[in-house]
């Protein structure tokens, strides 16, 4: 610096102001200011300071144990924090989701719209979940399946299946979609939520097959609820004394 001051014409002894002004101008380069503490370093500064002042009676600490010590500190607020709180996008898909099919209450309508709006928000897993939800829902409004406690979406796909075979390998991916996200983690996307509202509205738009008793089952073969309710009509038949058929 001295040398390109003398190069300028300026004098080498500066009097005290020319020397707090070139002090000053020197200091306001950026290779000094990108050396200044950051607000993450300075929160950390304090951190140690604070450690340091609790170990203060306890003889000189290294600073590698002070450092760990730090580490180990933010871990344990993360871990706390987490607990406590839990992440904010599994804490709503909680209060959104029922624990199990057979506490879910709702109506197909409404389970439809949370989805619809789950997948607004960009939240796959519940979209998916809730669509899902929302096409059992309907199957069991139709009487085509049931749920009872402990029933799982694979054997509400297979029970499914029944009515719908051309269906079956529909039904038993959108279980997979269902668990992966319900159960195992995963973050779903928009293709996994359009197979399964696809499926819901092909489920909603096609007649149920008729279920026979015989492998030959013709035109006057019932459905599975029909065929309960024929029995039942039979059995009502039998107890009539007369003999004659209702």
């Amino acid at each position: 610096m001295a040398a390109t001051l003398a190069l300028m014409g300026e004098p080498l002894d500066p009097d005290g102001p020319t020397a707090r002004r070139w002090l000053r101008d020197e200091l306001s380069e950026p290779r000094y200011r990108a050396n200044e503490p950051n607000a993450f370093d300075r929160a950390m500064q304090a951190v140690r300071d604070w450690f340091l002042s609790l170990l203060d009676g306890a003889g000189a600490v290294p600073g590698e144990v002070v450092a760990l010590l730090v580490v180990v500190g933010v871990v344990v607020l993360v871990v706390v924090g987490i607990l406590v709180f839990g992440v904010p996008r599994l804490r709503r898909r909680a209060r959104s989701a029922p624990a199990s099919f057979e506490d879910d209450r709702r109506d197909a309508s409404a389970i439809r719209r949370s989805a619809e709006a789950a997948a607004a928000d960009g939240d796959w897993p519940l979209a998916i979940e809730e669509r899902f939800r929302a096409l059992v829902r309907d199957l069991v409004v139709r009487e085509l399946v049931q749920v009872h406690p402990g029933t799982t979406a694979r054997s509400l796909a297979d029970a499914a299946s029944r009515p719908f075979p051309d269906l079956a390998p529909r039904l038993a991916a959108a279980a997979a979609d269902f668990d992966g996200v319900r159960y195992l983690g995963r973050s779903g996307d928009a293709e996994a939520y359009a197979r399964v509202a696809d499926l819901d509205r092909d489920l909603q738009a096609t007649r149920p097959a008729l279920i026979g008793a015989g492998a030959g089952a013709g035109p006057g073969t019932t459905t599975g609820t029909e065929t309960g309710r024929a029995a039942d009509h039979g059995a009502a038949g039998d107890d009539d004394p007369t003999g004659a058929t209702r």
